[in-house]
């Protein structure tokens, strides 16, 4: 019994980490259309990347969408960057992780 509840709130958890990174994604999509910014699949990769691992650096990031899209460069990734800095979603000393 106390296996299935532990099994359970694990579950519930993961569920809730789900939701809360889904809601991270839409606001930072609108935010980045507010600024008329183009939503690419690119950009879509590193956002996830961004809201679904542990980076510490823009060259894990990168190291970690190039596995997935060998068309993603450094420069790709440094912009998305800066442009989440510039919206606000991230920052310096909270880097590589969305603050809303």
């Amino acid at each position: 019994m106390i296996q299935h509840t532990s099994e359970q709130q694990k579950q519930d958890e993961n569920q809730q980490k789900y939701e809360k990174t889904q809601m991270q994604r839409e606001i930072v999509i609108q935010r980045l259309k507010e600024q008329g910014c183009r939503i690419t699949k690119q950009r879509m990769v590193l956002l996830d990347i961004i809201l679904n691992e542990n980076c510490s650096s823009c060259k894990e990031i990168y190291y970690k969408a190039s596995r997935i899209d060998s068309k993603i460069g450094t420069a790709t990734v440094y912009r998305m960057i800066n442009t989440l800095e510039e919206i606000g979603a991230i920052n310096r000393r909270n880097m590589y992780k969305i603050d809303w």
